[in-house]
């Protein structure tokens, strides 16, 4: 009881300065009921409360700590570069350091281009392939979810889904009318549609595995196909990696699918925890980008020295470690347990999983989550949302998280129907 009164207050507290007490939706709890833990600190594979309880984190900043929470390297690295001035505004090695090791990363990118967020690096790719191919509309798929630009909030998952909120207000219509939605996994409608448009086609973006609706995998040939149908009808193919990106393998999804986009936008991981973005491509394009072409885009604080040097020491551990193999097997021990729970209690769950992400959806989402909750396990509080594993997280992790499970699913089976 003293937990959630403090988590009560913190939450009253804040909503006297913070629209809903929170800074960005789906952290509010609303999916799932209650209040929100309040954090102050974060160390390996472990969350730490107000309240003083120390949980097992499974939501790690939204996927962006795949090497877990205060990576020592990380860590001394930014130590090092906050005394040498926090931004400069004007270029640094460093940018062109973090530029190198992702043009060497991902198979699609010939150059990159930093920005402050993935919404922004979105945003930017977008118009760009636009001014490539003088052309207006753009594809999406339902559920897929690319920031918060005005033109991309159409059934765009994630928050939007887990609030029931299919589109958005404040957005004019006009500002979505080249935004065309199609099926994800639906090749026959999304061909009727590139027929339909594709004289004003200029591009299709993809989250290659809808990390925002619940680790939605593509079905085999599906991203195959949309390279063919971007070459057939001189359309800009784009990633959406923000997520997937050095998530699912080193060189990300298209390394890992073996299907090479035009353009690719990335986040999270390339930050090492702090704010960034990135999108990037082939040559022939990314030099339209101001100053060399027309395509405006900046940012004050693009290519910030300190995120850089987060995400330089990110990178350079994990092509060192190259730990993708040791994150899938103990992915899939955690799920494959989950599930063995799930089916000696009768209760109803559905888990999604590639490499070191998955998701956990039932009709008793709310119970499930506030229990292990209370075991001392933090999911992304959405069972649209991913959850994921870091290098750090140990087999203690997996075998404690197990025994919640099985705890929570033993006190729930009774209830598994309603």
């Amino acid at each position: 009881m003293a937990v959630l009164n403090l988590a009560k207050n913190l939450l009253i507290e804040a909503k006297k300065y913070i629209p809903g007490g929170i800074n960005s939706p789906v952290r509010s709890f609303k999916a799932v009921g209650g209040y929100p833990i309040f954090f102050n600190k974060a160390v390996g594979s472990k969350f730490y409360g107000e309240c003083g309880r120390e949980f097992i984190d499974y939501c790690l900043s939204w996927g962006a700590l795949i090497l877990g929470h205060a990576y020592p390297k990380v860590i001394d690295s930014l130590e090092k570069a906050i005394k040498k001035g926090t931004s400069f505004g004007a270029p640094t090695i460093l940018e062109t350091e973090l530029a190198k090791l992702i043009v060497e990363a991902v198979p699609s990118i010939e150059q990159v281009r930093l920005t402050n967020s993935g919404t922004e690096a979105v945003m930017s790719a977008v118009r760009l392939a636009r001014a490539y191919t003088g052309k207006n509309k753009i594809i999406k798929f339902d559920g897929s979810y690319h920031g918060h630009a005005d033109y991309l909030l159409v059934k765009g998952g994630s928050g939007q889904a887990t609030l029931g909120i299919p589109d958005t207000k404040g957005v004019p219509r006009d500002f979505t009318k080249h935004t065309i939605v199609a099926p994800f996994n639906d090749m026959k409608k999304l061909k009727a549609a590139v027929k339909e448009h594709q004289k004003d086609l200029a591009a299709i973006i993809v989250e290659p595995v809808e990390a925002n609706y619940g680790v939605i995998l593509p079905k085999q040939g599906f991203l195959e196909s949309l390279r063919q149908l971007a070459d057939k009808y001189n359309i800009v193919l784009i990633f959406d990696e923000v997520i997937t990106g050095f998530r699912l393998s080193y060189g990300g999804a298209q390394g890992y699918f073996n299907v090479t986009p035009d353009l690719t936008c990335l986040g999270k991981i390339i930050g090492g925890g702090l704010p960034i973005g990135a999108f990037g491509g082939k040559r022939e394009i990314m030099r339209l980008l101001a100053p060399e072409g027309d395509v405006y885009q900046a940012g004050t604080l693009s290519g910030n020295p300190i995120a850089v040097t987060a995400g330089i020491t990110t990178l350079k551990e994990l092509k060192k470690m190259n730990p993708y193999e040791v994150l899938q097997k103990k992915t899939q021990e955690l799920c494959d347990g989950i599930r063995l729970n799930a089916q000696k209690y009768g209760v109803d769950v559905k888990i999604n999983h590639i490499a070191s992400m998955f998701s956990l959806s039932s009709n008793l989402f709310k119970k499930v989550y506030h229990g292990l909750l209370k075991e001392g396990v933090y999911l992304s509080p959405s069972e649209f949302e991913s959850n994921f594993l870091s290098t750090v997280h140990a087999r203690d992790d997996i075998e404690k998280t197990l025994k919640a499970v099985d705890k929570v699913f033993s006190a729930l089976g009774g209830s598994a129907s309603g």
